[in-house]
C-alpha cells in the first residue's frame, strides 16, 4: 500500500497537505495524530470513499482512483462504530455482508459461522444486535469486514469506547490477523494500542506526516533512558534538581514534587540517583527508571498529549 503527495481541502480547510505513506505486505502501519490532523481523511481515501485533490494511491496494487471498483472487493473496513443493523441478529448481519459481496445464501451463511466462531460470537449469533455489549458489536464489526477474506483492513479508531478488557480481546484478534497475513492501516488516539500493534507509525499533525518509524525508533528520537523522582517535600525540588544534574546532559525537569531526569547511562542510575538526593539531604517516595513512552514522542512532536475522541472536523 503506498500514497503519493496526497491532499485534500474541505472548503478553507486542507485536511491533507501532500501525504506520502508506504505499507509493507502483512505488516501494521499506525497513523498517529490529533484531532483535525487528518487521519480519518487517509482511511476514506484509500477506500475509495474520498477523492483527493492531488496526489496517487495504490492499495493491494490497484489504483484507488482509477481501479475504485475492484478495489473495494479487496479491504476491509471498521470505523470508530459499529457498523451494524441492530434489529438483525448477529448471523444474519454477516450474511447480509456476504450476499452483498455476490455469495449465494448458503456460501454467505457459512462464512457468517466461520466468522461468528473466530470472534467467540457463535452463541450469540442467533440474537438480536442489540442485545450485544459494546465490545461484541465491535467484534461483529470486524468480522463483517472480514467476510471477503480482504488482504488489506482499514481499522479507524477501532477500540474508541471498549472497556479494558474488550480492547486487549480485539487486539489479539488484530495480531492474529496480522500473523496470517492480513496488512493492516490502524487509525489511533491510544499511544499503548499503537505500541502493541504497529509494526511502523507515521505522525500526522496539520495534514502533514511530520515523523515516522518503528515505536523504538521514535522512542530513541525523544532520549534515552529517564528517571522519575517523587520527593517526599516539593520546596525540595530545586535542592533535587542541582544534586542530580551529574547524571544528565540537560537540567532535570521539575513538576511540583515530581522530576525527571535523562540520565547518560542506564546502568546504576537509581543507586547513583539516591545517593546524590542522599548527600542533599532531599528525602524521596519513589524512584523509577524508563524509556521514553509513544506519549512522549507525542508530546515533542505535536507539543501536546493525545486526546481521546472523534475527529469532528473530519467526520463533517
Amino acid at each position: 500500500m503506498t500514497a503519493s503527495g496526497l491532499v485534500k481541502s474541505y472548503g478553507s480547510v486542507r485536511a491533507l497537505a501532500g501525504v506520502d505513506l508506504a505499507v509493507a505486505h502483512g505488516s501494521v502501519l499506525g497513523l498517529l495524530g490529533p484531532n483535525g490532523a487528518g487521519k480519518t481523511t487517509i482511511i476514506r481515501i484509500l477506500t475509495t470513499l474520498l477523492r483527493p485533490d492531488a496526489g496517487t494511491a495504490t492499495v493491494a496494487g490497484l489504483d484507488v482512483l482509477r481501479e475504485a471498483a475492484r478495489l473495494r472487493e479487496r479491504i476491509g473496513l471498521a470505523g470508530q462504530y459499529a457498523a451494524v443493523d441492530e434489529n438483525l441478529t448477529g448471523l444474519e448481519n454477516l450474511t447480509m455482508v456476504g450476499r452483498l459481496y455476490g455469495n449465494s445464501r448458503a456460501a454467505a451463511r457459512r462464512r457468517g459461522h466461520e466468522l461468528l466462531e473466530r470472534f467467540e460470537l457463535l452463541d450469540a449469533g442467533n440474537r438480536a444486535t442489540k442485545t450485544y455489549s459494546g465490545g461484541m458489536r465491535r467484534r461483529l464489526d470486524l468480522a463483517a469486514a472480514l467476510v471477503a477474506n480482504p488482504p488489506v483492513l482499514f481499522l479507524d479508531e477501532p477500540t474508541t469506547g471498549l472497556d479494558p478488557r474488550s480492547r486487549l480481546q480485539l487486539w489479539t484478534t488484530i495480531e492474529g490477523l496480522v500473523a496470517d497475513g492480513t496488512t493492516v492501516l490502524l487509525t489511533t488516539q491510544y499511544l499503548d494500542e499503537a505500541d502493541r500493534l504497529a509494526t511502523e507509525i507515521a505522525v500526522i499533525d496539520h495534514g502533514r506526516v511530520i515523523a515516522g518509524g518503528t515505536p523504538d525508533e521514535l522512542k530513541d528520537r525523544v532520549g534515552g533512558e529517564r528517571l522519575e523522582i517523587r520527593l517526599e517535600d516539593p520546596d525540595h525540588a530545586e535542592a533535587a534538581a542541582r544534586a542530580l544534574a551529574p547524571l544528565a546532559d540537560e537540567p532535570p525537569a521539575v513538576a511540583g514534587d515530581l522530576l525527571t531526569v535523562g540520565v547518560h547511562r542506564r546502568a546504576g542510575a537509581i543507586v547513583a540517583a539516591v545517593r546524590l538526593l542522599d548527600d542533599a539531604g532531599v528525602g524521596l517516595e519513589d524512584v523509577v527508571l524508563r524509556r521514553p513512552t509513544l506519549d512522549d514522542v507525542f508530546m515533542a512532536l505535536t507539543g501536546h498529549a493525545a486526546e481521546a475522541g472523534a475527529d469532528e472536523r473530519e467526520a463533517a
